[in-house]
This record gives C-alpha cells, sequence and structure tokens, in this order.
C-alpha cells in the first residue's frame, strides 16, 4: 500500500470512528474565536461584499440590523463600503450554516462535540420555513424570529442538551436513513428521531416556561428542516478530524457562497480551491422558474462529504421528485456511482433498501478527475433577488475545474 492510499484509509477510518455529540446551545460570539462587533461569518470561500449575490447581501444586511449596528439598509451599505464590517468564512472557525449561512455575534448556535477526536462544530439553528435569513430576507418578522430563537428557544434547549447528557447525532442519522431521510431536502425522519431522544427531557424543562406549545411546535410540526443544521454540524465535526493528513486526497469540505464553488482537501490544508458556482437543475415552486434562480449557495453540502445528501438518495425515495431526480431508480444508481468517487463506504450510514449498502466516503479529488465523475448534491434554490426566498429544489454538481486545480497543486506538494 502505497503512501496516498495509507493517509486516505486513516482520513476514512476518522469519518467512520467519528462520535458526533449534540452538547449544547451557545451564543456565537462566546463559542466563534474572532465573532466580535462588526464580523460576519458567511456560507462558502472566503468572498467580499462587491462579489456577494443578493440573497447574501441581504442576509448580511439582516443580521447587522439585528445585532442593532444600524437601523436601515442604508447605514448598513455605508458601514460595509466604509470598510468597517469584517467577512470571513464559517469553515475558517469550526462551523457551517445554510444557504447564505450568515452567524453574527448574538445568534444562538448548535455545538457538537466528536468526542471521539476532541473536535467541536457548530451550526446556527434552523430557522423554520417562510421569508428567513438564510434566504437573504431581512424584514421585520425575520429578525422578529432571530430574536425569538435567542431569547426564548435556545436558552430551553441549552437545559434539554444539558439534561440529556448529550445527544449522539450520528445514531440518529443512520436511523433516519433507514426511514427515508437523505438529510438534505428530507430530514422528517431525523427530526422526530431527535425528538424522541429529547423529548422527556423537554417536558421537564418545560414545566418552567409559558410558550411550551410554541417550542414543542417549532421542533416537529412547523419546521420539516429542523434536523438539517445538526446534521451539518454533525458533518463539520466528522469533516474536521479529517484535515491535514498528509498525502490524503479527500475532500474534507465542499461549499458555496452564490459566486463561488470552493472545495478544501485534506493532504492541502488551509488551500481553497474555486470556480463559478452553477444553478441547480430541478423542479420550481409554482409561479417561478430558472431566470428566478440564484447561483447555488450554501456550506449544506457538508453532508455529501459524509456520504448522505446526494450521495444517498437511493436511501430517500420520497425526495425524488420534490428535487428533480427523474426516478428513484436513478437516485439509486446516483448513490452507487458516488462510490466510484470515494475511498469507501461508511456501514455505519446502511442504505436498507439498497441491500445495506454503506454511504459512499471520501471523495478522492484523483477519482474524480480520473473518471469524471462529479459529486451529486441535492440542494434548495434560492431567488436571486434578497428576501423572495426558496423557489425550488433540485440537484447540482461542483465545477471539475475545482478538482483538476487542487490535484496539480497535490502533484506539485507531494513531488508526484
Amino acid at each position: 500500500m502505497n503512501k496516498i492510499e495509507r493517509a486516505n484509509k486513516e482520513a476514512v477510518k476518522r469519518m467512520i470512528q467519528s462520535q458526533p455529540v449534540l452538547k449544547g446551545v451557545k451564543r456565537a460570539g462566546d463559542v466563534l474565536d474572532g465573532l466580535g462587533k462588526h464580523v460576519i461569518y458567511h456560507a462558502g470561500p472566503p468572498i467580499e461584499w462587491p462579489d456577494m449575490c443578493g440573497p447574501l447581501r441581504g442576509a448580511v444586511i439582516g443580521a447587522m440590523k439585528y445585532e442593532g449596528w444600524v437601523d436601515n439598509e442604508e447605514e448598513a451599505v455605508e458601514l460595509i463600503e466604509a470598510g468597517k464590517i469584517t467577512f470571513d468564512s464559517n469553515h475558517h472557525h469550526n462551523a457551517v450554516g445554510p444557504m447564505t449561512g450568515i452567524i453574527s455575534q448574538s445568534m444562538p448556535v448548535f455545538e457538537v462535540e466528536n468526542v471521539r477526536f476532541g473536535n467541536v462544530a457548530y451550526s446556527t439553528i434552523n430557522e423554520g420555513i417562510g421569508k428567513v435569513m438564510r434566504f437573504g430576507a431581512n424584514g421585520p418578522e425575520v429578525l422578529e424570529r432571530l430574536h425569538w430563537l435567542e431569547d426564548e428557544f435556545a436558552p430551553v434547549m441549552d437545559k434539554v442538551i444539558e439534561k440529556t447528557g448529550g445527544v449522539n447525532l450520528k445514531n440518529v442519522i443512520s436511523k433516519a436513513l433507514a426511514m427515508g431521510d437523505e438529510m438534505h431536502q428530507r430530514n422528517i425522519a431525523a427530526s422526530l428521531i431527535f425528538y424522541k431522544e429529547i423529548c422527556g427531557e423537554l417536558a421537564e424543562v418545560l414545566r418552567d416556561y409559558d410558550n411550551d406549545r410554541e417550542i414543542v411546535e417549532f421542533i416537529i410540526k412547523k419546521n420539516d428542516q429542523f434536523f438539517l443544521n445538526l446534521a451539518m454540524a454533525a458533518g463539520k465535526s466528522m469533516m474536521d478530524a479529517v484535515r491535514g493528513i498528509e498525502y490524503s486526497t479527500v475532500v474534507t469540505a465542499m461549499s458555496r457562497n452564490g459566486t463561488d464553488f470552493g472545495i478544501n482537501v485534506s493532504g492541502l490544508e488551509g488551500e481553497w480551491y474555486t470556480a463559478p458556482v452553477k444553478k441547480a437543475d430541478g423542479l420550481f415552486f409554482p409561479g417561478y422558474s430558472e431566470e428566478d434562480a440564484n447561483l447555488d449557495i450554501g456550506d449544506s453540502t457538508i453532508l455529501e462529504c459524509i456520504g448522505i445528501g446526494g450521495f444517498a438518495m437511493g436511501s430517500a425515495p420520497a425526495v425524488v421528485n420534490f428535487i428533480g431526480a427523474g426516478s428513484v431508480d436513478k437516485a439509486v444508481e446516483y448513490s452507487k456511482n458516488m462510490g466510484k468517487i470515494t475511498f469507501d463506504r461508511n456501514s455505519d450510514l446502511a442504505m436498507p433498501n439498497m441491500n445495506f449498502l454503506g454511504a459512499a466516503s471520501g471523495i478522492d479529488i484523483r477519482k474524480v478527475v480520473d473518471r469524471r465523475i462529479l459529486p451529486v448534491i441535492n440542494t434548495g434554490i434560492a431567488h436571486k433577488e434578497a428576501g423572495v426566498g426558496q423557489v425550488g429544489a433540485g440537484i447540482v454538481n461542483p465545477p471539475v475545474d475545482i478538482f483538476e486545480k487542487a490535484l496539480i497543486d497535490y502533484a506539485e506538494k507531494y513531488d508526484i
């Protein structure tokens, strides 16, 4: 076995051995390094204001209003253009967020520890449906919901998780796969399983609160995507344990900021490989079309890195029509093909309807380039204008250029 094979074997072994456990809900500014006043973290590779898409700009302005730094959009833009706001990628701070992925100092974040390797990852709390900041909305109802999450929901959840002693998210993901979720566009089973894990402790904590119904319904009735952010934090904690393995060609992150698609590679730690991101190919909600769509955006592609999402579509037949995947047979084919560009399969993430085939794990840049098979990603589609929200769902692939660039750099670094 050569150095590359040994390194990749170690990378996938760490993925399989990882145990992401939800430990609590914290204030982002208290746990994310460098996240203070006038600092905003976002999804995807690093980007500055002039290059940001409409939804990301809208979310930035919303975060500034939410924090009380400005009263309106004009003040926000003036502050940004004066160079008074610092932007950075969530991935640089052990964090992830769906769609625009905005994180500012007062926002509550899930804290997930990979107890096998000791690293910690964070993700925002999913806001639910309708007009939400992750799609670029920043109106009064958006800010009201964010303050509710901060002031009412987060304190309750932190106490609940403390009482549980921690929730093993890998177990939830594994069970949800068996119930038809792929954890990117379908999280119905996962959200219910998570609720089952905390319901006793939640009942105890809510005895001291008057908003018990509102909190319970937010988890299991009014937010089918509640578990998405938890799955993302779990994925981030798993993939961060794989970073920096010498000679490894395994992708540790895929992410989009609405302008560029970027990847990180274990053996090329610290480097982003980027190219213009694509639009998703999918189905649009009534009244919308491809002309309304923003380019793909979000950190949620961390899920495909660990082998779920688009990689596990074959285990989620109910999601096929929603994202326009064609047919269940086509979804199964996607899941089989992903095994051709990964180093191994994870038997802990088994797909029962595919004879318990493990999820394809460890995207290998060599195989992507050599076999010309691109990772398949399930994604939501945002309107190109801030504040409109989600207009559809579909499938997208990364640009092949980023894998080629990474492989060239890899060959130069290791003199191959």
